[in-house]
């Protein structure tokens, strides 16, 4: 009988998330919004201060298990490629998460990129109302070129290609 009842909540809940869509707040082809971040560690970061740079903005939370393979994509691929360039701003958000949450996963982790915290989600929720881990890559000018929604290697893929591309126009 338990089973039936946890069977019948997952499928309740599945529906009412199709019925929802994907949640999103940003398109492709969207400006940034205006958004301040702010961390003890790596100081604040406004829509202001990425002006003119690459942006990549990955939204994650610690008990998302896709979220943890696209972060450590991040960490094998993507920031060691591009954490050089001048003209690239990353910035991983963690959903929901306290400062002291961010500092303690990332360590935990072994990570080496900065990790922002969102504990009240006024950063997120300017973007998506549900659905982890995404990802936003947005041009020099601020416009959103591609979004990803989930893991899966294969838009890292063209995420990766994406981030070169734009880096160079």
């Amino acid at each position: 009988m338990k089973k039936l009842w946890l069977l019948l909540c997952s499928f309740c809940w599945l529906s009412l998330s199709a019925q929802e869509g994907t949640g999103d707040l940003i398109r492709q082809g969207d400006m940034l919004p205006d958004f301040e971040l702010s961390s003890t560690t790596y100081g604040a970061v406004t829509r202001a201060g990425v002006k003119g740079k690459v942006t990549v903005i990955s939204v994650f939370a610690t008990w998302c298990g896709p979220c943890q393979k696209e972060l450590a994509k991040i960490e094998e691929s993507l920031w060691p490629q591009f954490r050089a360039e001048d003209n690239l701003v990353l910035l991983v958000v963690g959903r929901g998460h306290t400062e002291r949450e961010v500092i303690t996963y990332r360590e935990k982790k072994g990570f080496s990129f900065p990790i922002y915290p969102d504990p009240e989600r006024k950063f997120t929720a300017k973007f998506s109302t549900h659905i982890i881990p995404r990802i936003y890559l947005a041009d020099k000018n601020g416009k959103i070129i591609y979004i990803s929604t989930g893991y899966n290697p294969e838009d890292f893929k063209v995420l990766m290609n994406k981030v070169e591309r734009a880096l160079k126009e």
